[in-house]
């Protein structure tokens, strides 16, 4: 919802084509329609796009039985139709269900598919077996694969992830990071010790016992330096089953009635008064997001707005901790929580990560890879949409709010302080065959290490086709010692302003006027222009 059919194509089909040209790995075919046809039986899509003009040279895989679903689709008539129609479609390997293997023999016997249509597939995946060396490597040994899973090294490379993908939204008076000594902190939430849900949706090869929640790093990282107050305060759960239920149940309400429900929500306001500070871990469930799991509102789920705005009432500093897997709702947060911590899902190492983030251990320097809404009633919102007839009526588009997002597309905090500065271009001009950098001085203000992302956006100012505001086109992470200052270059080549016309119904690089920004969000303030020369 956070991206729109072209950014789609122009951002993220070149390094799928690149990837495809490149000749390796499968690609699963899709349940929904193209144009009215399955993309599991698309010719089209699979031979004229695919192979014919993109050149793929692994093999394709179904979706979870989306060959037999063809026939649900109400696209065949019935299984052997639709084995019949995926083969010579182009789908290789059938995921799960067993349509190809019931049905193609007899295919092939009274030659509704070609015996070449099956040896193609069949070589296309002993291919991508050879590749990976499953013919030719004789130490291939399953019990080393779950022994890497937790491996020192495998921890060391997940808490660094954790830390480094978290996103720093708030932090009014500075406070975080949390001081090593001062008082008891209070952890409350029924995501703070939820080791199923740090792991986060479709970690099916991990393991709850192996997973390190919010809980558990902080109670590692204080020791007995601070102490801790947990409790829930409130219980959250999906209601209607997860297709997750089989590898990591969907835990039941353990409180059961109004009155223990309340006692538990009394129990955690009173924690939260005893403490010095509080710590919420608020969000979904990882039942809640991933597969299956869309929602109608983007609201805290049950009583955790409730529970947070009770904790804030108290009169001790909260910190809001958020898991979650995509933009909530926390508008009210934004005005009132003086610390606001995004830590996604962040798998095994998640908690040992956020103690590291609270406490200043690891500073955040994450982004924001989406434009974070005030409401539902915004979606589908993102950063690069079109000028429209009226670009300057952003507060005007709703009677009753602002049309901005409550954070930008780009957007993390960090406990250093950055200026960015001076943007310089190497040309006005940029030719086939070129490239163009762009330049900016960029100064870490504090006396804190960190890191600070910048980002280039581009826009179009004309052309065959109405060009979206802006375009991130290049970005870099860099990390800077304290008071350092640094000049930082982003190059941009021609190719990188390609876009699918609708009016060629091809891929254009079109001459004339770009707008250039460089910055720390997609609301980057340093502009500049340039000309491609045809």
């Amino acid at each position: 919802a956070n991206i729109s059919d072209e950014q789609l194509w122009n951002v993220y089909l070149p390094p799928f084509k690149a990837a495809i040209n490149a000749g390796s790995g499968s690609l699963m075919t899709a349940y929904m329609d193209v144009n009215g046809v399955p993309a599991t039986a698309n010719q089209f899509l699979l031979r004229e796009v695919l192979h014919d003009q993109w050149h793929f040279k692994g093999f394709t895989v179904s979706d979870w039985e989306s060959v037999k679903s063809l026939t649900v689709h109400g696209f065949s008539a019935n299984d052997h139709d639709a084995a019949v129609r995926a083969a010579k479609a182009g789908v290789d390997m059938e995921m799960t269900s067993h349509v190809y293997q019931n049905q193609l023999p007899s295919a092939v016997a009274n030659g509704e598919v070609p015996v070449s249509t099956i040896d193609a597939a069949v070589r296309n995946i002993l291919i991508a077996k050879y590749r990976l060396g499953l013919f030719t490597k004789a130490d291939m040994d399953p019990a080393r694969s779950r022994a890497e899973l937790v491996s020192p090294a495998q921890r060391a490379a997940a808490r660094t992830a954790a830390q480094r993908s978290a996103v720093l939204l708030r932090n009014e008076g500075n406070a975080l990071p949390l001081s090593s000594g001062g008082g008891p902190i209070a952890l409350i939430g029924p995501l703070a010790d939820a080791p199923a849900d740090t792991m986060g949706s479709w970690s099916l090869a991990g393991h709850p016992a192996d997973t390190v929640t919010v809980l558990s790093g902080l109670r590692q990282h204080f020791g007995s330096g601070r102490q801790i107050l947990y409790t829930r305060g409130v219980e959250i759960y999906r209601e209607q089953p997860s297709i997750f239920d089989s590898q990591f149940p969907s835990p039941k309400p353990v409180l059961t009635t109004d009155a223990a429900r309340q006692a538990e929500f009394d129990h955690a306001i009173s924690l939260v008064k005893q403490a010095k500070v509080a710590i919420l871990v608020l969000g979904e469930a990882q039942t809640m997001s991933g597969e299956q799991a869309s929602r109608s509102s983007l609201s805290l789920p049950g009583r955790q707005q409730a529970l947070l705005e009770a904790a804030v009432a108290t009169g001790t500093p909260v910190v809001l901790v958020l898991m979650n897997g995509r933009p909530l709702d926390i508008t009210w947060a934004a005005e009132h929580v003086p610390a606001i911590l995004d830590i996604w899902y962040p798998g095994t190492e998640g908690g040992n990560a956020v103690a590291d983030l609270l406490t200043g251990a690891a500073n955040p320097g994450g982004k924001l890879p989406v434009t974070w809404p005030r409401s539902v009633g915004q979606m589908p919102i993102y950063y690069g949409d079109n000028l429209t007839q009226d670009p300057g009526a952003r507060d005007r588009r709703y009677w009753d709010a602002t049309s901005a997002p409550l954070y930008p597309f780009g957007y993390g905090l960090s406990y250093s302080s950055f200026t960015v500065g001076e943007l310089k271009t190497s040309s006005p001009f940029l030719r086939r065959g070129e490239s163009l950098t762009a330049s900016v001085d960029v100064q870490n203000d504090s006396s804190v290490a960190g890191d600070e992302v910048v980002q280039l956006y581009i826009h179009q100012r004309a052309g065959s086709a109405s060009r979206p505001v802006r375009e991130l086109k290049a970005f870099r992470r860099v990390h800077f010692e304290a008071k350092q200052k640094q000049t930082v270059t982003l190059k941009l080549n021609p190719e990188e302003l390609a876009f699918w016309s609708p009016e060629t119904h091809g891929s254009v690089i079109e001459p004339g006027d770009f707008d250039l920004w460089v910055g720390t969000s997609s609301e980057a303030p340093l502009h500049s222009m340039f000309t491609l020369k045809p």
